[in-house]
């Protein structure tokens, strides 16, 4: 069976939110301080021993969540219709950080979006 590597990114962006239809007081609006985790596997490694640089996904990331930071997320295009939830966010990045990172090498696993360190949601495709 082949080897797989999978690295790491993990940032943070502030933004608020409000859960529309919730039967309690996540219906309010109010913010979080999000922690966003983003996997990345890799199958083969370049001349130096890399997968992808970090650098490169810490861009990607940040060129992605860049709109969302310091925002009601329930104003994004992504969220009109759509309750901004852990889930929710945490499948959009996917396919935000998809578009810019996929490669034949490079692939995004998974993504885990928290809304305090103890809470979190993650998000793959099979």
């Amino acid at each position: 069976m082949p080897g797989v590597f999978e690295i790491s990114v993990t940032t943070e962006f502030s933004a608020a939110h409000s859960l529309q239809d919730y039967p309690g007081n996540c219906a309010q609006v109010h913010g979080h301080n999000w922690i966003v985790e983003v996997f990345v596997r890799c199958r083969e490694l370049n001349a130096i021993g890399i997968g992808i640089d970090f650098r490169e996904v810490k861009r990607a990331v940040r060129e992605s969540i860049e709109n969302l930071d310091h925002s009601c997320l329930n104003e994004h295009p992504s969220f009109k219709k759509l309750n901004p939830s852990s889930e929710n966010i945490a499948k959009f990045l996917y396919k935000e950080f998809s578009a810019r990172i996929n490669s034949e090498n490079a692939k995004i696993s998974r993504v885990k979006v928290s809304e305090t360190p103890n809470t979190g949601a993650y998000y793959w495709e099979e």
